[in-house]
């Protein structure tokens, strides 16, 4: 019935929206989610292409980067994929998941993200560790991260900056850029003030 993968993909998910009334959030997980399964690059993909041209606009796409578990995210590759895509993309951030590695568990702040990368997302979603209590550091740094990004879009001049804030950065408090070192030190401090509260609790 469709000459293409993806516009079988884009017819059927356009109906299913509509379908719905066009709820203000849709998401759509490509095929092609990430730098390293398009052919040859994002802006190249006829996959990535026919999804962008094709897809009702209201649609979010999903992305995890340039790969499906991504240490650095930079503005440049989420221009080229907004570009190529048509929208800004919604990152489904696997920096802390551990479903394909139950062994491991990831503990550290919320790092690897360029500043002024919020401006060039439609949204944001965080794929934690599978076990619960372990989250706490990613969560509350991330919240870090936002914040830190919140005032980025404040002033626009520091939007768009490439620079990752290196983890020894003491300038993060003073300029209100972000620095993964000290926020995962507030992380630590509100972590074990938590679990103390938790042991004062009946039953604990």
């Amino acid at each position: 019935v469709f000459p293409s993968l993806a516009q079988a993909q884009a017819s059927v998910a356009n109906e299913v929206y509509q379908e719905l009334g066009q709820p203000s959030v849709f998401l759509f997980c490509p095929t092609e989610y990430c730098s390293s399964l398009c052919s040859p690059s994002p802006s190249q993909s006829c996959y990535l292409q026919t999804i962008g041209q094709e897809l009702l606009p209201g649609i979010g796409v999903i992305w995890t980067g340039p790969k499906v578990v991504s240490q650095e995210l930079s503005a440049v590759l989420l221009e080229e994929v907004e570009t190529v895509l048509r929208r800004r993309p919604v990152i489904w951030d696997n920096l802390y998941a551990n479903d394909y590695d139950c062994r491991r568990v990831f503990l550290g702040p919320y790092m690897g993200r360029a500043p002024g990368l919020m401006s060039r997302l439609h949204g944001l979603l965080l794929n934690p560790n599978c076990e619960l209590q372990a989250n706490f550091i990613p969560i509350h740094t991330l919240g870090t991260w936002f914040r830190s990004e919140l005032g980025s879009c404040a002033h626009p001049d520091h939007a768009g900056m490439e620079a990752v804030a290196a983890s020894e950065d003491s300038q993060g408090a003073q300029d209100g850029s972000y620095s993964p070192q000290e926020a995962l030190e507030l992380a630590l401090h509100d972590w074990v003030a938590e679990i103390n509260q938790q042991a004062l609790e009946p039953g604990r």
